[in-house]
């Protein structure tokens, strides 16, 4: 499991809160009703859906993050939970998810676990990583490490980036109607000159796992070197994101 660095993901990564907001309109969060935030990391959606008047519950499986959102907002219920294997004492009429599904390899588990958390009809709102998502950074650090000869053993198929396809039938497969989908490229703007070392600092240490800090480093350096001439512009780094949106309703 990843080590989320809390400071770092709202100091130089509140990007995943910001776009995350768009997505409530397809949540369309009413008064008086459960939800549960999914991965809601430190609590900003999880706050903004508050404002609805709904009675929100906030989960990560990150204990940093869920101590940074307790505190940030006292008044709203958060727990550690694993995505693939949590279980509430109660049904909710929608689950949200902004920018978590990706980082889950049992994806049969995680739906299997939000159908049990939804009241029939309920409706499960999602964001995730799509099919390309981040498609150069990623090879720019695979190729760094493959002239390097340390490629050997490291976890690449961690992160799941899913086609149109291939989501909405696990989906259907998993006992809910989708309702809505939108796949769409959204280049994203990092924060400062070192924007895309601090990315691949943050999301992409898992690719460092089983080499030292040192190499890291320097994979990560020339990395960014190679990933210059496309993914910087005019002083500001951008990473490649594609995004995949759902709405889908629990039949």
């Amino acid at each position: 499991m990843i080590k989320w660095n809390a400071d770092l993901y709202d100091n130089k990564h509140s990007f995943v809160a910001k776009y995350g907001e768009d997505l409530l309109s397809w949540l369309d969060a009413r008064e008086n009703e459960t939800i549960l935030d999914l991965g809601c990391g430190t609590g900003q959606l999880t706050h903004e859906i508050t404002k609805s008047g709904a009675t929100v519950t906030g989960m990560d499986a990150s204990a940093e993050m869920i101590e940074k959102a307790t505190a940030a907002y006292p008044g709203t219920k958060f727990f550690v939970g694993d995505a693939t294997g949590f279980e509430t004492s109660q049904q909710y009429d929608a689950v949200f998810s902004n920018a978590t599904l990706h980082w889950i390899n049992d994806q049969d588990a995680a739906l299997t676990a939000v159908n049990k958390a939804l009241k029939p009809g309920g409706r499960f709102v999602l964001e995730m990583g799509g099919k390309n998502n981040i498609k150069s950074i990623a090879d720019a650090v695979v190729t760094t490490l493959q002239e390097k000869e340390l490629l050997e053993g490291q976890p690449f198929q961690f992160w799941y980036f899913p086609s149109v396809a291939a989501y909405t039938t696990l989906l259907e497969q998993h006992g809910f109607t989708v309702e809505s989908v939108l796949y769409f490229n959204r280049p994203t703007p990092l924060t400062g000159e070192d924007g895309m070392k601090n990315w691949i600092d943050m999301f992409g240490s898992f690719l460092f796992r089983n080499i030292d800090a040192a190499k890291a480093a320097t994979v990560t350096q020339e990395a960014v070197a190679r990933l210059k001439p496309t993914n910087y512009s005019n002083g500001t780094w951008y990473a490649d994101y594609v995004r995949l949106r759902i709405k889908a309703i629990k039949n």
